[in-house]
């Protein structure tokens, strides 16, 4: 936790490898999904990300953001003002959520940094439990070409496939893209955006 609040009480938002000036594929992904504009929707790791104030543009209403860093949901919530958001400062993988509680999980560039097995299935854990049927997971991580390293950190890289086998049977995979994600420091990282569905039954 304190290597993420070193990173963003020391860099501007827009000085990471991750940053995105619009999260162009996540709103797609998260208007396609049909949901209603009062969808329970999370997103995992959102830092200092645009993606919620977009959201909230769009007329979604229940939105949360969780992340290791105070520093960077500070940044978001100055960004922001009084904007109905739910905060959460902490670990995805020691997440509290309510049973059925979640329409939509999004999870942009956590779940690589989950080296471990135990911590992969404490995140499968949550996110089953959290999730409703039917629910929707979007999913993206370094492709199994992308860096094996982020902000100095070891990572894992995923196909669209071990992905999904790592979710297990209870996600379906509807769909999955790769993204050559273009850092601020004029590099190219590659990505795999997974869209999952939970299963309609428990």
């Amino acid at each position: 936790m304190n290597h993420w609040e070193t990173v963003y009480s020391s860099k501007s938002a827009d000085a990471v490898s991750w940053y995105q000036a619009q999260a162009t594929r996540s709103l797609a992904w998260i208007a396609a999904s049909g949901l209603a504009h009062s969808a329970s929707i999370i997103d995992i790791g959102g830092g200092a990300s645009n993606l919620v104030d977009d959201l909230l543009a769009l007329g979604y209403s229940q939105l949360a953001v969780l992340d290791l860093s105070a520093a960077a949901l500070a940044i978001v919530q100055q960004r922001l003002g009084e904007q109905s958001v739910t905060w959460r400062v902490g670990d995805v993988t020691e997440l509290e959520l309510s049973k059925n509680s979640i329409d939509l999980w999004h999870d942009r560039a956590v779940f690589h940094f989950l080296t471990q097995p135990e911590q992969r299935a404490a995140y499968r854990r949550i996110l089953t439990t959290a999730i409703k049927p039917q629910g929707h997971v979007i999913i993206a991580t370094f492709a199994d070409d992308g860096p094996k390293q982020c902000s100095g950190l070891p990572v894992m890289r995923y196909t669209a496939e071990q992905l999904a086998a790592e979710l297990g049977d209870n996600f379906r995979l509807i769909k999955s893209e790769r993204e050559s994600h273009a850092t601020p420091f004029g590099t190219q990282q590659a990505f795999i955006y997974c869209h999952f569905q939970r299963t309609a039954t428990l």
